[in-house]
């Protein structure tokens, strides 16, 4: 735990809190635009902008995929403020490369830097459990959804508002804003990981295949860990498929789009930031997983069954409670860590999500081109399926991880 006062730590938490939802704000005023620039590199050839763009979207997760644990361990070695502060420098530095890109080339640069920088949620959320007690890292983790949240309701909407301005404003726009953070945590962002605390770096922890050994280091880590997996992979039917299910089966347009997904993520930021703490503290962090991952399984097979768009809206709230899931299972997997771990772990995860991030989009994406005419709900009964086996396995290693936390 780290030893600064009070205030300070409110200071600092306030900070890392304002750094995800800054990092989503940033990464979410691009999704509208970065198709139409590249788009206009290929002089309006639809087909080969958008077999371009699925490219850019996997390096970027391939991108996370390599780095985050690289972030976390050097986090574990020279601790959280640097690698945060460096990466929010780094981030604002790369967003003005995109925004002045000659070509497809520099742009494909830039997103792939866009992978590495963003990485750094990994640290950010190491930070977290460095200074919050293993009964109230779930309620943090929350808050680190929550901002999470804001960032996804308003970052595509600030960058379509922006697009119409110029194409290449939300670059602008989202460099100043990471830059600007950067800024600010140079005054107010102390260090979490005391040196004592702290571990040497090495190449075995920090690549990819050797920070998932991690997760088999524990009895039931591993167990709990693809808990997270089949939550992140569920998760990538939303932005697979959610537009085009949307506009195929309801005939929605873009400010219909818009306004759902707003009204998921007001949803969303109530659950984790009024409901997981109270809800935790009630049921324990392994009945809140199983809540979490049940509601989330129910409030996908709502999306895939609702006929109308109405029925798809009521299914909002319940899923909302998705959101017990993360919280959850994050404060059982750090509660099994050392101090000198937890950038290792928070690395493990975040290559975890970008393996979901990496095969997710395709996956679903099928599923739905395949049934689109018999059973168009079917991604999303896929991501319900996929929950429910993460009920089943939550089942069988959480209470033993919640017994040794």
């Amino acid at each position: 735990m780290s030893t600064f006062s009070s205030s300070p730590r409110r200071a600092a938490l306030v900070f890392i809190l304002i750094t995800v939802m800054l990092d989503i704000l940033a990464l979410g005023m691009i999704i509208p635009v970065l198709p139409k620039l590249i788009l206009s590199f290929y002089g309006g050839n639809t087909v080969a902008a958008v077999q371009v763009t699925g490219v850019f979207g996997t390096a970027w997760a391939l991108m996370q995929f390599i780095f985050s644990p690289v972030q976390g361990a050097l986090s574990d070695r020279f601790g959280r403020r640097p690698v945060v502060l460096l990466s929010n420098f780094g981030l604002g530095l790369d967003y003005i490369l995109m925004a002045l890109a000659p070509n497809i080339a520099w742009l494909f640069v830039g997103r792939l830097i866009s992978g590495v920088t963003a990485a750094s949620i990994s640290t950010a959320s190491a930070y977290i459990a460095d200074v919050t007690s293993p009964e109230k890292r779930a309620s943090a983790f929350g808050m680190i959804g929550v901002a999470f949240g804001m960032g996804f309701v308003l970052g595509p909407a600030a960058g379509g508002l922006l697009g119409k301005v110029s194409i290449h404003l939300p670059f602008w726009v989202a460099a100043g804003l990471s830059l600007t953070n950067a800024m600010y945590g140079l005054f107010v962002l102390p260090e979490s990981l005391p040196a004592d605390k702290r571990q040497p770096y090495s190449w075995r922890r920090a690549n990819p295949i050797g920070s998932l050994h991690l997760l088999r280091s524990r009895e039931g880590l591993l167990g709990l860990a693809g808990v997270m997996f089949l939550y992140h992979l569920a998760h990538q039917v939303l932005p697979a498929v959610f537009v085009l299910y949307a506009g195929y089966r309801y005939g929605w347009d873009e400010m219909a789009v818009g306004l759902t997904l707003a009204s998921v993520g007001v949803c969303s930021a109530i659950v984790q930031g009024a409901l997981v703490g109270p809800l935790v503290k009630k049921l324990g962090q392994r009945r809140a997983l199983w809540v979490g991952l049940t509601c989330g399984a129910i409030g996908f097979a709502v999306y895939g069954l609702a006929p109308t768009g109405s029925w798809f809206m009521a299914g909002i709230p319940v899923m909302a409670l998705w959101g017990l899931t993360g919280p959850s299972a994050q404060g059982l997997l750090t509660s099994q860590m050392g101090p000198s771990e937890q950038g290792q772990l928070q690395g493990a995860i975040s290559s975890m999500v970008g393996i979901t991030g990496m095969i997710g989009p395709g996956l679903f994406s099928i599923v739905f081109s395949t049934f689109i005419e018999d059973m168009p709900g079917a991604p999303f009964f896929l991501a319900a399926v996929l929950l429910l086996f993460g009920v089943a396995l939550a089942v069988a290693v959480a209470p033993r991880q919640e017994a040794k936390a």
